[in-house]
């Protein structure tokens, strides 16, 4: 029997605080949701005092059924004050929240400088603002704020703040490695004296600024402590918090822990990829376990092996935590990529043939020319199946152009496209905040009546790389555009020394790709689909 631990997410509270993230009401309304999907114990939603958006969430999320305990964050009572008259533990007791985190000092260099009051006030406030919340009726959780270097300065001291809040009642106290400067070992002894020495739950709660916030949360875990407060992605102030999407399979599937059902772990990687897109930070390609390149294989030896036994040069199986395997097909490239390649798309592939050497000499010139399709799978698959006879013609493009406009509104595009689906010719006219924007608008509003699930889809990342660089302004360039469902993510590549051009290559690629998908599901009428033909672009 796996011993069962406690996930605290706090993505909507701490999360929010990392450079460059911003949430409205309903971006954490939607986020919440997911998390109570994904089977976190605790979610952590903001502080109900602070703003009018958490004001906002708090109101919006208490009326839904969440499993997961919502909670509220805030502070102990002010110095030489009482909690009857504090308005921010007011607000904390009036959330709605089922819970509630109260932040108090455990250093007394912070006691000191920051608070400016005595050993024996900040004491005081952490007892009897603990006491004050529980006595509300509500769950009290103490964040023993920098509690690591508090311990090392002044260990008695610090583990006198944990006791006032066991005597207050506190349900949980979670020790914070607030200035994220802790290393494993020192978290181990430490979080080992504290179970031995403090007879309540123990949490651990860490950042990132030295790499190390999750091997400090699983040294913490290993130590004794029962609950793991993190980020979806990481996210966070400064170096960001402990990545709760590599803790929590790291915990069930290598050290015997239970955090989630194994159904929820395997909606992980689209859990992480969802709240990128809400908050609008790209997620890095090799992200562990959730990443897009996490079991991503380039090297034609790796390839040929992983084809007899996926172990050889993977840890886990991908859908444990949702993700896939992928093959790369690059100028690196052998066979085995190819075959693998193709065996994934469902190709009837002859490995005996010439094709697949031809297909690798026709990927390698095409990357001289400035494409690159280790990252655009997408555009490698279709160039597949158009090889291997399996290229699929929903549509065709037969023109289209671009107006670009300076008055003294600003600059405007409009782009016109003509296209044909199954013999039917549509003509669309759209405008755009620029050209590229413009096509892609167009192209969608002629398609849409045609493929309704096309609004679903929306580009989630622009990349535009110089390839000759002397050549100024007439340069050659590839353009990457990623696309995304938010179930599912792909990209696509586009190369000419007209940005337009590749740009345009690349999203009609991206719209084919999400088609075909569609076509795989039965979402596509068969009289819309033609095989062994090939989208003119």
């Amino acid at each position: 029997m796996s011993t069962p631990l406690c996930i605290f997410d706090t993505t909507l509270r701490d999360g929010t605080q990392g450079e460059g993230i911003s949430l409205t009401a309903e971006d954490k309304v939607k986020i919440a949701l997911k998390l109570d999907a994904l089977g976190v114990h605790y979610i952590e939603g903001g502080n109900p005092g602070s703003n009018s958006k958490d004001i906002e969430f708090f109101r919006r999320v208490r009326e839904m059924k969440l499993q997961a305990k919502l909670t509220a964050f805030g502070s102990t009572r002010r110095k030489n004050s009482v909690c009857e008259q504090d308005i921010n533990l007011k607000h904390l007791t009036e959330s709605g929240a089922r819970a509630a985190t109260l932040v108090g000092k455990t250093w007394d260099f912070h006691v000191h400088t920051a608070l400016q009051t005595t050993l024996d006030e900040n004491l005081a406030m952490i007892y009897e603002s603990l006491a004050y919340v529980k006595h509300s009726g509500m769950e009290a959780l103490f964040d023993a704020e920098h509690f690591f270097d508090g311990y090392k300065a002044n260990p008695d001291y610090a583990l006198s703040a944990l006791a006032k809040a066991k005597d207050a009642g506190a349900a949980w106290i979670i020790l914070c490695d607030t200035n994220g400067g802790t290393l494993p070992s020192e978290i181990s002894e430490i979080v080992s004296r504290v179970v031995s020495v403090i007879d309540a739950p123990i949490g651990i709660h860490t950042h990132n600024d030295c790499e190390l916030a999750v091997a400090n949360t699983l040294a913490a875990i290993s130590a004794g402590a029962r609950q793991v407060q993190g980020t979806i992605n990481g996210y966070g102030e400064r170096c960001g918090n402990a990545n709760l999407c590599s803790i929590m399979p790291t915990l069930q599937l290598k050290m015997g822990y239970s955090c989630v059902s194994d159904e929820q772990l395997r909606s992980l990687t689209s859990v992480a990829r969802y709240v990128s897109e809400i908050a609008n930070v790209h997620m890095p390609v090799n992200q562990p376990y959730v990443g897009n390149a996490a079991f991503a294989h380039k090297g034609g030896i790796h390839v040929s092996a992983i084809m007899k036994d996926s172990k050889t040069y993977e840890h886990i199986e991908p859908l444990l935590v949702g993700n896939k395997q992928r093959v790369l097909v690059s100028e690196l490239a052998g066979q085995s990529n190819i075959l693998s390649k193709a065996q994934e798309m469902g190709l009837d592939v002859n490995p005996e043939s010439m094709k697949s050497r031809e297909v690798i000499d026709r990927i390698k010139e095409l990357e001289h020319q400035g494409y690159q399709f280790e990252g655009a799978d997408a555009s490698l698959e279709l160039l597949l199946r158009d090889a291997y006879g399996d290229a699929v013609q929903i549509f065709t493009v037969d023109s289209f152009k671009i107006t670009v406009e300076k008055s003294a509104g600003g600059m405007t595009s409009e782009a016109i496209v003509k296209i044909n689906v199954a013999g039917e010719q549509v003509y669309t006219v759209a405008e755009g905040n620029g050209p590229v924007n413009a096509l892609d608008n167009a192209l969608r509003k002629a398609l849409v009546q045609f493929f309704p699930g096309i609004r679903d889809i929306h580009l989630s990342d622009y990349k535009v790389r110089v390839l000759d660089e002397k050549d100024a302004t007439a340069a050659k360039v590839r353009v990457l555009v990623e696309s995304t469902n938010f179930k599912d993510t792909w990209s696509t590549v586009g190369v000419s020394s007209n940005v337009i051009e590749a740009s345009w290559e690349a999203l009609v690629d991206s719209i084919r790709y999400s088609l075909i998908g569609m076509d795989k599901g039965g979402a596509i009428a068969p009289e819309l689909v033609q095989t062994n033909g090939l989208v003119n672009h």
